[in-house]
């Protein structure tokens, strides 16, 4: 699988291998398509979970609240300017958010002890106990369908997909 993706499939050199390089350029492409459209039957599939889940978290919490709200449980605490950069976010978007996240009590504001104009964010007790409650049923649908996998292929997937957001083709087996 990892060397489909490998950089040496798109190397051709003379007229001899012109012909081997257009059928491995089409075979590529169609793979690619194949990936494509498993991505966007995936995407949906993540869309309707984000909707269920967050509202098990507060009932009325929007998907992207609730994609802001776990992001600050995996890595905060954070600051706000950090978020907008990382979820590509405007400030005044997150702001609103942050502020329905504070008033449901998932999430505090605690001054910055490196930057006194700056305050980090952390979920609370409160919020990290919503969102354990909501995992525990679902936990998660991706958890138990992977735990079929061998785990070997697990961590293939993992690589493949951590070159595939940097950009990277994955190193070679």
């Amino acid at each position: 699988m990892t060397a489909d993706l490998a950089p040496s499939a798109f190397e051709h050199s003379g007229p001899a291998a012109s012909g081997e390089a257009r059928a491995t350029s089409s075979e590529q492409a169609e793979a690619i398509l194949a990936v494509e459209a498993e991505f966007g039957e995936l995407m949906t599939k993540v869309r309707r979970i984000t909707n269920e889940m967050a509202e098990r978290v507060s009932p009325g919490l929007n998907p992207g609240a609730y994609k802001v709200f776990t992001t600050i449980v995996r890595d905060g605490p954070i600051k706000a300017s950090d978020m907008t950069e990382r979820m590509a976010l405007d400030k005044g978007q997150l702001s609103r958010t942050l502020r329905e996240l504070q008033d449901l009590g998932l999430i505090a504001r605690t001054p910055d002890p490196g930057d006194r104009r700056a305050s980090l964010l952390e979920a609370t007790p409160f919020g990290v106990e919503r969102l354990t409650a909501a995992r525990s049923g679902n936990q998660t649908l991706l958890h138990n369908s992977l735990l079929a996998w061998d785990v070997d292929r697990v961590r293939d997937l993992a690589t493949l997909l951590r070159a595939l957001t940097n950009g990277t083709a994955p190193d070679p087996r």
